[in-house]
């Protein structure tokens, strides 16, 4: 029999998944890397490999922000399937940090100093939408959903030619939002308009162009 989880269970689990997404590679993936293991770059210079270091530590905070955002949102979400919705999509979010984590390694890098303040905002902003009203939160989720898609869109095309493994992690990516966009939308979330929409994408940009070399 299922044991019903009361308040001071969901704050531990809360307070694991802030520590699983913000201490240095603490995540794991439920799922294999989309990296077959017989997909090997081509050499790339020095330049090269600090744009795709970059361009990784920029999904790598994307994810920290989507796990803050779902983690916020399915805190104050009002139904039962909201929550069990955004737990899902959460869970996903973590094998796409432990991929982003694992191929910053690979090229050397380090994930953003700023991942903590980027947690904290997102976690506020879907504890908020979460409690306006689960329609808002998952228009939320949406429309978030749709600005990293373009993101990722983005970062396949400037990839270094030589960038194969950073770029089998991103196509894998790419597919999971599309998915999260779409269920949010199927659950009954609004659809935002393009001004609220512009505002997130300015807000998006003030974060890739802060974490790419921090």
């Amino acid at each position: 029999m299922n044991r019903k989880l009361t308040r001071a269970d969901t704050m531990i689990h809360q307070f694991d998944t802030v520590l699983r997404t913000l201490l240095p590679h603490a995540a794991r993936s439920s799922r294999p890397s989309p990296v077959a293991p017989d997909v090997q770059d081509d050499e790339m210079t020095v330049e090269e490999r600090r744009h795709s270091e970059g361009l990784m530590r920029i999904n790598h905070t994307g994810e920290v922000c989507a796990q803050a955002l779902y983690q916020g949102q399915g805190f104050t979400a009002k139904l039962p399937r909201v929550r069990e919705q955004m737990e899902q999509s959460a869970q996903e979010e973590i094998d796409h940090l432990a991929w982003c984590d694992e191929r910053l390694q690979e090229l050397g890098g380090h994930a953003s100093v700023l991942n903590p303040l980027f947690y904290a905002a997102s976690f506020g902003l879907g504890a908020v939408a979460g409690v306006v009203g689960d329609r808002v939160s998952l228009g939320f989720v949406a429309a978030t959903e749709e600005q990293v898609g373009k993101h990722l869109n983005e970062h396949l095309e400037t990839l270094p030619p030589g960038d194969h493994r950073s770029r089998a992690v991103l196509r894998q990516m790419a597919i999971d939002e599309a998915h999260h966009a779409q269920l949010a939308l199927e659950a009954g979330g609004a659809r935002f308009p393009a001004p609220v929409k512009f505002g997130m994408s300015l807000m998006s940009k003030v974060m890739t162009k802060s974490v790419y070399r921090i």
